[in-house]
């Protein structure tokens, strides 16, 4: 499997936010044996579970379970980069959000972002893959607040969420949730998700600007090509990602979301050198390492977000992939974290 990275773009904003909160970022990047100078280097990526080690370290040395949940830190330090321009161009917020879904390994191939409609309007999902230690909850609420502070910052208003959903479990206070995201709050969910009115979302952006959207879409293109992000294989591993928890989604239907036939699909691919069967298998082992990081996800439900049909099935793939069952492998998992966090 692919090692997932971050931006130095987006660290930088994540080590301003650690400053701000009074952390010693020059002794955290030393503990974890990052290189700090790559933070000015706009091309440069850092490795997701050297960035979760990171999070663990602040976490433990500033002694807050609720690190970087501050609506004025996580604006003003959170950093989308060209991403974050072309979203300033849309027309609408829905629209920059879309883009954002499309082009978020320009920020970080190891984060999910998905924007669904639902009934009562549209959820902006927030998650990590391809991570072989647990992903801190901070890291992700952190993310999912800049995320809400940026669609703040760009329709010009104070959104209030319809609701705020995480995959972690009940904290010992919901106070610093609810001052953060000002909405309903729940906890033990299947993801990490805000709600927003459709209204929100539909009406048009004031700074809409077609020729800069050009502009900053094309240097994206340039960008996730460099990544190897805009490949088929890759836009398809971005749907099926999005879709497992619902089932096994059909080539057919992934199709269709790329606007193209089934046989072009799979010319496409094999073009490539892809095929849709390894491409699936691939994305599970990935999905699998994520929720079997989190001791929140029992077995069962492990095996329903990867869209496996019976238990047996996701056994199997598991002693596959890591040559160990899912319950052995998360042990394992878990031991290696606690030994990594021992460390320091």
């Amino acid at each position: 499997m692919m090692e997932r990275t971050s931006s130095a773009a987006w660290l930088r904003g994540v080590a301003g936010m650690f400053e701000a909160e009074g952390l010693d970022v020059p002794a955290l990047f030393a503990a974890t044996q990052l290189n700090m100078k790559k933070l000015d280097d706009p091309d440069a990526r850092y490795p997701a579970d050297d960035i979760s080690e990171l999070w663990d370290l602040a976490v433990a040395r500033s002694g807050k379970t609720t690190l970087g949940l501050s609506r004025k830190l996580a604006a003003k330090y959170g950093n989308f980069d060209l991403v974050g321009y072309a979203m300033v161009s849309s027309p609408t917020l829905l629209s920059g959000l879309h883009g954002m879904a499309k082009s978020m390994a320009v920020v970080s191939d190891a984060a999910t972002f998905t924007v669904e409609a639902v009934d009562a309007g549209y959820a902006l999902a927030l998650g990590h893959v391809g991570n072989k230690r647990p992903v801190p909850h901070q890291r992700t609420e952190y993310g999912l607040l800049t995320v809400l502070m940026l669609c703040n910052w760009l329709t010009r208003q104070d959104l209030k969420p319809l609701a705020a959903e995480f995959a972690f479990p009940l904290p010992v206070s919901l106070d610093p949730y609810r001052d953060a995201f000002q909405c309903a709050i729940s906890f033990n969910q299947n993801a990490t998700r805000l709600l927003l009115k459709a209204d929100d979302l539909t009406a048009a952006l004031p700074s809409h600007n077609p020729s800069m959207l050009a502009v900053h879409e094309q240097l994206i293109a340039h960008r996730l090509h460099d990544l190897g992000a805009q490949s088929i294989a890759a836009q398809v591993r971005r749907h099926l990602m999005a879709r497992l928890q619902y089932g096994e989604p059909r080539r057919e239907e992934i199709a269709r979301l790329l606007c193209m036939t089934d046989r072009t699909l799979q010319r496409r691919l094999q073009a490539e050198q892809a095929s849709f069967q390894n491409l699936l298998d691939e994305v599970r082992a990935e999905l699998a390492q994520k929720y079997l990081a989190d001791n929140h996800y029992v077995l069962a439900q492990v095996s329903d977000l990867l869209g496996f049909v019976d238990q047996s099935n996701f056994f199997r793939a598991c002693k596959r992939w890591f040559g160990v069952p899912p319950g052995l492998y998360r042990s394992q998992m878990l031991e290696g974290s606690g030994a990594l966090a021992r460390k320091h």
